[in-house]
């Protein structure tokens, strides 16, 4: 992973993608390493994520995480995702945050030597030839090692860098949690010093490929 520590870099993350991706290869993602990922490499100006929110529940399994970012050096962007139910009868949830994205780097490329895209999603590839035209070098961080890959060719070839989950995830992987034992007579309960603790919230999309 080839970073310039005086370059300016913002991260734009397509949550739904990042956490499909994430989900296939085997692990989760700790926001708080994430960002210090970076951080140790460049001077990262802005981490955007992108998320479309369902809002038709009273309670959204997604609010713990999105909350988290707010607080803690993510700019969060999110729209009300739509609720359908398809031909065979399914429901399906439609929340498509490419606009949004393009909108964003376009406005900021001028204000930034490095765009970091964590998508594979081949309908960026002409975002990333257009900010890459205003002398904006652009990293793709996706996979290829998932069956079917999760990155699209074109968007691979266009981009300046491609990086691999599974080549950085050591960095920012998040610890498992065991099951919490049940509470009997015999056992008192846990202290929070007996348990593993999850660093930032779980990214509890129910499901990913439901997110069009």
């Amino acid at each position: 992973m080839h970073f310039l520590p005086s370059e300016r870099v913002a991260l734009f993350i397509d949550g739904a993608n990042l956490y499909s991706a994430s989900r296939n290869l085997g692990f989760d993602v700790d926001y708080r390493n994430l960002l210090e990922c970076f951080r140790k490499r460049s001077h990262v100006i802005r981490a955007y994520y992108y998320s479309a929110v369902l809002e038709t529940e009273e309670y959204s399994p997604l609010k713990p995480l999105t909350d988290w970012l707010a607080y803690n050096g993510y700019t969060l962007v999110t729209k009300p995702a739509k609720e359908f139910t398809d031909a065979q009868g399914r429901r399906r949830i439609k929340g498509n945050m490419d606009i949004e994205l393009a909108i964003d780097m376009l406005e900021l490329a001028d204000k930034i030597d490095h765009a970091v895209l964590f998508s594979g999603d081949s309908d960026f590839r002409r975002l990333v030839e257009a900010v890459q035209r205003r002398g904006v070098r652009v990293s793709v961080i996706s996979s290829i090692r998932t069956s079917p890959p999760m990155v699209a060719d074109e968007l691979r070839r266009q981009a300046d860098q491609f990086i691999d989950l599974v080549d950085i995830a050591p960095e920012f992987t998040r610890r498992q949690m065991e099951p919490r034992p049940a509470r009997t007579p015999e056992r008192p309960p846990e202290r929070n010093g007996d348990r593993p603790l999850r660093l930032t919230p779980a990214d509890p999309y129910a499901d990913p490929n439901d997110l069009t």
